[in-house]
Order: C-alpha cells, then sequence, then structure tokens
C-alpha cells in the first residue's frame, strides 16, 4: 500500500512571534519545514510529500526543497487560509496510486523516522485511522463560567496527540467530503474520521516529536538538535 503524507506548511505562527511564516523558521540553521520534510521522506514507507505552502511562498518553499536530495516525489502547492483547507487542497493534488495518506505538521519537525514508519504500519495491518499519542502528565482541569473549576479529569484516560496520523486514504477523503465546509475548522483530521463513526487507533507517540509552538519550544529544539548532532555526527 503506497503512502502519501501532506504537510500543511501556510499557517503563519503568530504564538511563535512576529517574522517569516512558522513553517520557514529556522531551526539550528534549518527550516523546519525543510526537517520535517526530510523525516518523512527518510521513511521507505513514504512514496509521496505534498507540500502546502502559503500562497505567497511557493516558489521559495519549491525552490528549497528541490534543492534538497529526498528520498520521496515531492509536489508543492498554494494552501489555504486554515489548516483544514490546506489538508483539503492535499487531499484533492494526491496521486491515483496512494492508499495510505498521513498528514504531518510542518511545526514538528523533529519527528522520527520510526513513528513515521509505525503509523504507515498500523494502517497497512488494517487500521482505517491512526494517531501517535503520549500519555498526559500534567493534572487537567475543565474550567466553567468565571475561571471556576468545573472538573478534575481522570488523566489515565487523557492522551496527548501528535502527527503523523495516518488513515486509509477513502476514510480521509469521505471525512472531508462530510466536514462542513470549514463552518468548523478542525485541527485534527482524525476528529474529522471520529465524527463518521468511525474508530481511530492509538498507537505510543514520541517526545522527541513535539510541536514547536513557542519561542520555548525552539530553544528546546534548538538543544535536541545539538545533542542528535553530538551522537550522530550530522544534523
Amino acid at each position: 500500500m503506497k503512502a502519501v503524507a501532506i504537510v500543511p506548511a501556510a499557517g503563519r505562527g503568530e504564538r511563535l512571534g512576529p517574522g517569516t511564516p512558522k513553517a520557514l523558521r529556522a531551526l539550528a540553521g534549518v527550516p523546519m519545514l525543510l526537517r520535517a520534510v526530510h523525516a518523512l521522506a527518510e521513511s521507505p514507507a513514504v512514496e509521496f510529500v505534498i507540500v502546502a505552502a502559503p500562497a505567497e511562498s511557493v516558489s521559495t518553499v519549491r525552490s528549497l526543497l528541490l534543492e534538497e536530495q529526498l528520498g520521496a516525489s515531492l509536489s508543492v502547492i498554494a494552501g489555504g487560509a486554515t489548516r483544514q483547507e490546506s489538508v483539503r487542497l492535499g487531499l484533492a493534488a494526491l496521486p491515483p496510486e496512494a492508499e495510505i495518506v498521513l498528514v504531518h505538521d510542518a511545526a514538528r519537525p523533529l519527528v522520527p523516522v520510526e513513528l513515521v514508519d509505525a503509523v504507515v504500519a498500523a494502517v497497512r495491518a488494517g487500521a482505517d485511522a491512526v494517531v501517535p499519542a503520549l500519555q498526559v502528565t500534567d493534572t487537567i482541569k475543565a474550567v466553567g463560567p468565571a475561571e471556576v473549576v468545573a472538573q478534575t479529569l481522570d488523566r489515565s484516560a487523557l492522551r496527548s496527540v501528535q502527527t503523523p496520523q495516518g488513515f486509509r486514504r477513502s476514510v480521509l477523503e469521505d471525512a472531508y467530503a462530510k466536514a462542513a465546509d470549514g463552518a468548523q475548522d478542525s485541527t485534527d483530521d482524525a476528529g474529522l474520521v471520529e465524527r463518521l463513526g468511525m474508530s481511530v487507533q492509538v498507537i505510543p507517540g514520541h517526545e522527541e516529536a513535539f510541536k514547536v509552538t513557542r519561542p520555548l519550544d525552539l530553544l528546546l529544539a534548538d538543544a535536541l538538535v545539538a545533542r542528535r548532532r553530538a551522537e550522530s555526527g550530522r544534523a
């Protein structure tokens, strides 16, 4: 079963601070988007990567990525105003032979290739939808009006979901076809599948697949890249 990865990368990432689009922010001298695409392309299971870039940066992103030697074929398209619309555009650009679709955040640039492999393997084994996730370690409280605690949730049943998320192509296409035309923008593709009443399999995530959202995350990512360099001699 051939796997294609969609990378929605058209967001501005304002919580990371002003400047270039988040996906193009440098992480140890290399744009986060480039690191994310490399992580996907290093998986022998991924044959094609579709990047949904900011409309004004398509040519820049295409030049940046085509200069690199990737282990997968590549397409760069203009993304939409929301993440959901960018994924929808990516689905429309899928090659006909694609059977498995991964959706991966460009803001998770250090995802280990073994996690990518594990997601694809779970779909190949029969799952319709797969999400990697970590157990929640903080105490989580539901807060009601006037910022008063309404409930303390049982964290043993809670998971923090990561990407790449993996799907059988027909399942994800059906989920997007039934989505309410972006009226409720989803930041989680598996959530759209859940609305169909279908099950989503959870597999163990990885601590290094964290999302770079705030400046502190960028510092942590820089430190992780430095550790990887020290351990392997490469970035």
